[in-house]
Formats: structure tokens, C-alpha cells, sequence
């Protein structure tokens, strides 16, 4: 399995890219080669920091970087020669399996849909999201690929959610739920209440409506929305956990008891850290493309690439995109 990695995505390019990516080969079964694309001496200086290299690490030079605040559009006409189209473009044209990237996500969108175009019976191509809770994590799709949907496109998002909890995250039968603002059929704007009808056919297991304060009771494996709001949901949660791990910090540290409570309560906190911490969660698959693309957050560690890998390599395994468009084609039927 041959997986191309963009080297030069994200914050933190290309030293944190290059060691998830070295971290991979060496740990993770079944990983002929990885492709690290990039500006080649950047990323050899990297490489050459970490000593020994295994054999499968191959670097393919790209003299151009798309930048997280441009506008992805523009930069990609402007530079064909970034590493986000060629990476992408290894897997168009099969010397890849799967693409990984934490750079500029529209970009990496972009890129990823009009050079891999859809797969069979698909509307639109969805982000996905998984998010933590107190028993299991869920997905969240669309996470901002598309702030305009139609009915049909939820409902696909749906099935594209419940295959992707099925076969990577293990729910043997995935509970989706439709995000709305009331738990009855009748809530919700035109395209909800079509979205609820066309979802309780669809054969799925599907529990109704769901609303904000259902997301993390555990009980919802795929959380079903369109972009917009579920771009408002992610990064409201990421930044309600950031804040909740400030105002802890700073609450155990104003006198000698409460840091005594602090040490006794370490291991729990350790645990709960662990559990909310995206970078485990293996970044945000593009569903619905001809191809696995992986799409991790601009600031991901060598932990995160690792993770992103994983998950990428996990997909190809399992046959994600086969099962998608199987899953599709029967509920069109």
C-alpha cells in the first residue's frame, strides 16, 4: 500500500509531517511506501535529522506551497506545482493509494474533487468529522464541504456516515441521527423535514431528530447536517474544550488544596484529555470522492499524521469507497 503524505501542509510542515510519517512506516503493518511530497531539501533536512530512515520513505519534489490563509481556488490555478495537487495527483494517477494533508483544507478540497472527481451516484463529496463522548465517538458530516444541501445530498450524507462507522470506527450498526432543532418530524426548515422522510426510508437506523445537546450523550454514532452548521458545531465544541481546560488549570492552581486535588484527580484528567484529543481520531476523511483523502487540522502534530495515516490506511483496507458507492446505489434503487 503506497500512501502520498503532503509534506508541506499545515503549521507545524515539515518537521511534524515527516516524523507521523516515519512514525507510520515503522509501527503500522502493511505499508510498502510512503510518498512525501514536497520541497525535496526541506524535507530531506528533515529526514536526516531523524538518522536511519526506513527503506519505504520516498520523497517526490513540489516546488510550490498553497499557504493556509489563501484562497484555495486561486492558489491552486496559480500554483500547479504545490504539494497539495501533487500528492493528490498521485492517487489519480494510481501511484497512490490514499492522500494525506494537513494544509489549507478548502485547497485540499478543491484539488481532491476535481482531480479524483465522485464516485458513482454520489451528489456531493462530505467532511467528515468524528467527535468524542462520554461512551463512543460519532461522526459529524458535512463538517464544511457544502453550506447549501438538498434533501437527497443529507440523506446520502447518511449512508456515506454509516459506512464509515461501520467499517473504521467498528458500530456494527450505526444510530444516525438528523440535526435539527426540535426532536419532532415537523421541526426544522423545508429541507430537514424532507431529510427526515427520505432518511426513514433509506433503511438506515435511524433515530429521528437529534439536537445539540444530544451530540455527545453517546447515544448517535453519525450526526447528519449541512456545512455550515456543521462547521459552526466543530469548531464550537473545539473551542469550548480549549477553554474548559484553561478554566480548570486555572482553578486548581489558586491555592495548595486545590493542587493537591489536582495530583489525586491526575490520572482521570490524563484519561479525559485523552479521550477529547482529536489527533487520535485520524483527521477528517473526504467521503465521496474516487479516492481516500484524509484532511487533518493546520496544527497537527507528528501524532496526528500518524493517526491520519492510520485511518487512511484502514479505509483502503476496508474497501470504504467500494461499500459507499454499494451503499448508495441500493438506496437509489
Amino acid at each position: 500500500m503506497r500512501i502520498a503524505v503532503d509534506a508541506m501542509g499545515g503549521d507545524h510542515a515539515p518537521r511534524e509531517i515527516v516524523r507521523g510519517a516515519v512514525d507510520a512506516v515503522r509501527r503500522l503493518d502493511g505499508i510498502t511506501r510512503i510518498l512525501l511530497v514536497g520541497i525535496e531539501d526541506a524535507v530531506r533536512a528533515e529526514l536526516a535529522e531523524l538518522g536511519t530512515i526506513p527503506s519505504m520513505i520516498e520523497v517526490v519534489h513540489a516546488s510550490e506551497v498553497v499557504d493556509m490563509d489563501e484562497k484555495p481556488v486561486e492558489a491552486l490555478r496559480r500554483k500547479k506545482d504545490s504539494s497539495i495537487a501533487r500528492a493528490i495527483d498521485l492517487v489519480k494517477k494510481g501511484e497512490a493509494d490514499a492522500v494525506v494533508s494537513a494544509g489549507n483544507t478548502g485547497a485540499v478540497m478543491v484539488s481532491a474533487t476535481l482531480r479524483l472527481r465522485k464516485l458513482d451516484a454520489v451528489e456531493r463529496p462530505a467532511i467528515a468529522t468524528v467527535m468524542p463522548t462520554q461512551n463512543r465517538p460519532f461522526v459529524l458530516l458535512d463538517a464544511g464541504a457544502n453550506t447549501d444541501c438538498t434533501a437527497k445530498f443529507l440523506t446520502q450524507f447518511g449512508v456515506m456516515g454509516h459506512v464509515y462507522s461501520k467499517l473504521i470506527l467498528g458500530q456494527e450498526n450505526p444510530v444516525v441521527g438528523l440535526l435539527s432543532i426540535g426532536g419532532e418530524e415537523v421541526k426544522g426548515n423545508d429541507v430537514t423535514r424532507e431529510s427526515f422522510k427520505l432518511l426513514t426510508d433509506s433503511g438506515l437506523n435511524f433515530r429521528g431528530n437529534v439536537e445539540g445537546h444530544d451530540l455527545f450523550e453517546g447515544e448517535t454514532d453519525v450526526v447528519v447536517c449541512d456545512g455550515f452548521v456543521g462547521n459552526v458545531v466543530l469548531k464550537t465544541a473545539e473551542s469550548a474544550s480549549v477553554a474548559i481546560g484553561h478554566w480548570l488549570k486555572k482553578e486548581f492552581k489558586k491555592n495548595p488544596i486545590r493542587i493537591l486535588g489536582a495530583m489525586l484527580l491526575s490520572g482521570a484528567l490524563r484519561t479525559m484529555k485523552q479521550r477529547m484529543d482529536p489527533e487520535n481520531y485520524g483527521g477528517a476523511p473526504l467521503l465521496g470522492v474516487n479516492g481516500v483523502c484524509i484532511i487533518t487540522h493546520g496544527s497537527s502534530s507528528a501524532k496526528a499524521i500518524y493517526h491520519a495515516i492510520r485511518v487512511a490506511k484502514d479505509s483502503v483496507v476496508g474497501h470504504l469507497n467500494d461499500a459507499i458507492v454499494e451503499e448508495i446505489k441500493a438506496l437509489d434503487e
